[in-house]
């Protein structure tokens, strides 16, 4: 008999159940939440695959109460957008604008991003979005940060060259060390040539609801990078 256990997957978010959801928001959960969902299929994720066609791909991960989300949606009908979010609170507030606003042009993950990386079709992310991920800030919790290597490998397959990655957080140990994992990891080029480039929100950003709650132990922190060609 084999001795090898299962290894335990490391998980980058907390616990995923929040406040009871309203009746509305149980009903989209309910209804619109499968007909948004990812397909679980062993087919590789596309544009087509997702909207029925070419159009540029784009990736939030960890999308929070969604506000990021929707007025991106909004503001890029042309583009499609996957959104990975883990808490069914926040799937729920996203769910809500995506259906006050009637947008045809968002596809919903309700779990670990790291379930359906592998599954985009390499080269097809646009553009990325890891806005203010869990910091984990004690010192023991730190190994459980999104920003690891082997996240990195499958973040790189599925993005273009060319492709753009904003990460933001407002946690200084957690800035730190995904600047270097990032730099060290070699797909991606960054482009910061003075302190406002990281100090200052991106022109085109929406602000998220935790971002202005501040609770951090620094400013934001913008870090934009670019997939290196092969």
């Amino acid at each position: 008999m084999s001795d090898e256990r299962p290894r335990r997957e490391i998980r980058t978010f907390g616990r995923r159940d929040g406040r009871p959801l309203s009746k509305r928001q149980q009903h989209l959960v309910d209804d619109l939440l499968p007909r948004l969902a990812i397909p679980d299929s062993d087919e590789d994720l596309t544009a087509e695959i997702l909207f029925g066609g070419p159009r540029p791909l784009w990736l939030e991960i960890g999308f929070g109460g969604g506000e990021h989300l929707i007025r991106t949606a909004r503001a890029n009908p042309d583009i499609g957008l996957i959104g990975a979010e883990p808490f069914i609170d926040g799937v729920a507030k996203a769910l809500t604008g995506v259906d006050d606003h009637s947008l045809m042009n968002v596809r919903i993950h309700s779990d670990d991003i790291r379930q359906i990386l592998p599954r985009i079709r390499p080269g097809s992310l646009d553009r990325v979005f890891i806005l203010f991920p869990d910091p984990w800030p004690k010192r023991r919790q730190q190994k459980r940060r999104l920003i690891q290597p082997s996240f990195l490998d499958e973040l790189a397959q599925a993005m273009a060259p060319g492709a753009k990655l904003r990460f933001a957080t407002d946690v200084k140990s957690y800035a730190d060390e995904a600047l270097w994992r990032i730099l060290q990891h070699g797909a991606f080029n960054w482009h910061a040539e003075c302190a406002d480039d990281w100090r200052l929100d991106p022109p085109d950003h929406e602000p998220t609801r935790y971002q202005l709650k501040q609770l951090g132990d620094c400013k934001p922190v913008w870090l934009e990078f670019t997939r290196r060609a092969n």
